[in-house]
């Protein structure tokens, strides 16, 4: 089904908190897709909702994991980058990046450091140009509009119009080696849309609409990030990539409402036979 392929995720563990890495692996996995993992640091709780977390940063190891690997010959079809904890992490991703991907690997980038207008925890404007630098390396970009807005330098608004939407779009493409996926356009009442862009391809510009589920809870990105790489390894086009993976969320968040207390994560772990409906009813069909 995937053709012996290996895809390399970097991102941060939180020992506690459903993100990062404690998602992306098992959902990568669930696709039939092996996966190997750098952690950028490890936290005891994720940095939303919680205070007096601890932050382990592994900046320093990543280099020496890159030597190791070159020593035994270890390449990747995909690399998938998250939460990165510094601006030095960035130029050690791209030689990571440089170093260990296959010649027609694919990158796929999560800008994962902002949402509903604010920075995450320890993370500012600086912070996002350096975050620039590794999407313009990125065959993908995924950013909400608030990470979107911070690369672009732009005011952030909790609704865009759709024509905005577009131009925030196109604007993003110089921040990226082909397509942008643009997360939250929410002109639509009821609806929560992602916006794909390819710039080989502009007049091909694509809106995918999933039912918005009006519920606050974190990891969600994550969630979407994940299914949507899995998905494309599989040979989706991004559309359908995107489509897939947001109706995986709104079921994860759907399964999480009944759990009130539940408000660090989404319940990903009992809708991952979900992605296997999924892929057979919008993809190209699958055995599992």
């Amino acid at each position: 089904m995937n053709d012996e392929k290996k895809i390399l995720t970097i991102q941060d563990i939180s020992c506690y908190g459903q993100c990062s890495i404690t998602v992306a692996l098992p959902i990568l996995s669930a696709f039939g897709i092996e996966t190997a993992v750098i952690p950028s640091a490890v936290l005891s709780t994720h940095t939303s909702g919680f205070t007096g977390y601890t932050v382990r940063d592994l900046t320093e190891d990543l280099p020496d994991i890159r030597k190791h690997w070159e020593s035994e010959e270890i390449y990747f079809d995909a690399i998938y980058t998250g939460f990165i904890s510094s601006d030095k992490q960035v130029d050690y991703i791209k030689d990571i990046i440089d170093s260990r991907l296959t010649d027609d690997g694919h990158v796929f980038v999560d800008p994962a450091m902002a949402d509903n207008g604010e920075f995450y925890n320890g993370f500012d404007q600086d912070f996002a140009d350096k975050m620039g630098e590794l999407c313009k390396i990125g065959d993908f970009i995924l950013p909400n509009t608030t990470e979107a807005c911070y690369l672009l330098h732009r005011e952030w608004k909790d609704r865009f119009p759709i024509d905005e939407m577009l131009n925030m779009a196109e604007e993003l493409a110089s921040f990226t080696k082909r397509y942008v996926i643009l997360k939250g356009d929410n002109h639509k009442d009821g609806e929560l849309g992602m916006i794909i862009y390819d710039k080989e391809n502009p007049d091909d510009t694509k809106i995918v609409y999933n039912e918005k589920i009006d519920y606050i809870t974190h990891g969600t990105g994550d969630v979407f990030a994940s299914i949507f790489v899995g998905s494309s390894m599989l040979g989706e086009d991004p559309s359908t990539s995107a489509k897939i993976a947001g109706e995986f969320t709104r079921k994860a968040i759907e399964n999480t409402i009944p759990y009130p207390a539940h408000t660090y994560g989404v319940k990903f772990e009992m809708t991952i036979p979900y992605i296997y409906k999924l892929l057979n009813q919008y993809g190209k069909g699958y055995e599992f």
